[in-house]
């Protein structure tokens, strides 16, 4: 491929690895292009303000906030929205792609990288973006010079549209091309990270539910150590009267049991959490295995719960819980359990935008609500795995289309359509199963999973 000029061309590096930003400068650098450089998401935000480079290679994993927190606030920012965004990491897996595309990312460098991907990539990218730049140009100069256009109005009509066919047609097959990469690379990185963090979880805790006992004995011994004093001495001097009085002894005894009690109540949690990370993180094996569906939906229940949660925008959503008895299946668990995470997060995007539509006084809506439900059909050999919400519903044009590949309902930058695509090619390719969905407009969505035993 034809590398772009330089044309007093800039490209931002942000990566915390000396190594890395040494390789890709000398790379970028022989071909006349400016490097900007930068070791963390804080310094490439500003940078990007001021030097408003042709394009951005962002590393994910970076103190501070990580890559993916740094493209969201990129995008957020007037100025820099339309600064073309390349991801590079190590973590290939879908669900990571699919988290930096949805966030706005033109596309993802997986590492070790070669330098020639990321020269050829850049240099795509870069006449994607000059393209759209030279587009808008061409626009803005068509607007103010309104008169002129009235007496070529038909053959620059026929210009402009072969030109939006071809960038529109250039744009398709791009991401025809991202969405077959993220279809066919497996999808055990999320797994992976939260069995790690799982992991990292438990040696604190367990260090934290160790001790907790033996701190409860040592404050007992204080405690009994006190009293004896007070037997032995029931008339101390001023100054410890005075001491007694501005800690308030008798406060203390009752609430530091109380404390002890509430510190072993929170690593309780702490470890249910933990769990739920290592359920979800299941790593799919070569072959199918047993799984319990029920500890699938409730690990990502629990992962999604601070998502849940009331906030200064909304009420809390209601999760119902309607569990029928259905006997473990063979299936590809990490697999499905990322299917229930598009669900259920779906669902609650949908009762966010519900609320936002709403007009004045909310009182009277109904409350906020997912009921997932199960059941087995013995007849078919089928269990069924039910998702409501009572968030805005679809029209039946946007739900016919819904698990189309690259369809998407979400404003630019949140979505890119291969959330529903993939949730189907699991379910129905990978399982035998099937995904349907119904849904009315003002009373919320429903998907079914069916899948065989």
């Amino acid at each position: 491929m034809k590398l772009i000029e330089p044309n007093d061309i800039s490209i931002l590096i942000v990566d915390d690895n000396p190594t890395n930003l040494q390789v890709l400068s000398e790379a970028i650098d022989s071909h006349r292009w400016t490097v900007l450089l930068a070791v963390d998401g804080e310094s490439a935000i500003e940078q990007s303000e001021y030097a408003q480079p042709d394009l951005i290679l962002l590393d994910v994993m970076m103190p501070g906030i990580d890559g993916f927190e740094t493209c969201r606030r990129l995008k957020a920012n007037a100025k820099t929205c339309t600064i073309p965004v390349i991801f590079m990491t190590a973590l290939s897996e879908t669900s990571n792609k699919v988290q930096g595309l949805e966030l706005g990312a033109v596309d993802y460098i997986t590492k070790p990288f070669q330098q020639e991907e990321v020269l050829a990539r850049v240099n795509l990218h870069l006449k994607l973006h000059h393209l759209n730049r030279h587009l808008e140009s061409q626009n803005e100069q068509l607007h103010q010079s309104e008169a002129q256009l009235q007496q070529l109005a038909q053959e620059l009509e026929h210009r402009v549209e072969a030109r939006t066919v071809e960038l529109s047609t250039s744009l398709d097959q791009l991401k025809e091309a991202q969405l077959q990469l993220v279809q066919h690379e497996k999808m055990s990185t999320l797994g992976n990270m939260m069995a790690g963090i799982a992991h990292e979880i438990n040696n604190p805790v367990g260090f934290l539910s160790g001790n907790l006992q033996p701190a409860q004995d040592y404050v007992n011994d204080l405690f009994g150590l006190i009293d004896l004093y007070q037997q032995k001495y029931p008339t101390p001097d001023a100054d410890i009267e005075a001491e007694i009085d501005k800690i308030d002894l008798p406060f203390i005894r009752e609430d530091l049991i109380k404390l002890l009690k509430s510190m072993a109540t929170g690593v309780e949690r702490i470890g249910n959490i933990s769990t739920s990370l290592r359920m979800f993180s299941r790593a799919d094996k070569a072959h199918k295995v047993l799984f319990d569906l029920h500890e699938g939906l409730d690990s990502t229940l629990l992962i999604l719960k601070h998502r849940l949660k009331a906030d200064e925008k909304r009420p809390a959503i209601k999760i119902i819980k309607q569990y029928g008895e259905i006997p473990p299946i063979e299936c590809f668990a990490g697999q499905l359990n990322q299917v229930f995470m598009n669900l259920l997060a779906n669902a609650i995007d949908a009762l966010d935008e519900a609320i936002s539509n709403r007009p004045g006084n909310t009182s009277e809506s109904p409350a906020n609500q997912i009921t997932v439900s199960t059941r087995f059909k013995a007849e078919q050999q089928r269990v069924q795995i039910t998702i409501r919400d009572n968030g805005i519903g679809m029209p039946a044009d946007i739900r016919q289309q819904i698990f189309e590949h690259l369809f998407t309902t979400k404003a630019v930058g949140k979505g890119t359509g291969l959330g529903l695509a993939i949730a189907r090619q699991i379910v129905v390719d990978n399982h035998g199963g099937k995904i349907e969905v119904e849904s009315t407009v003002g009373e919320g969505t429903e998907f079914v999973i069916s899948l065989p035993v």
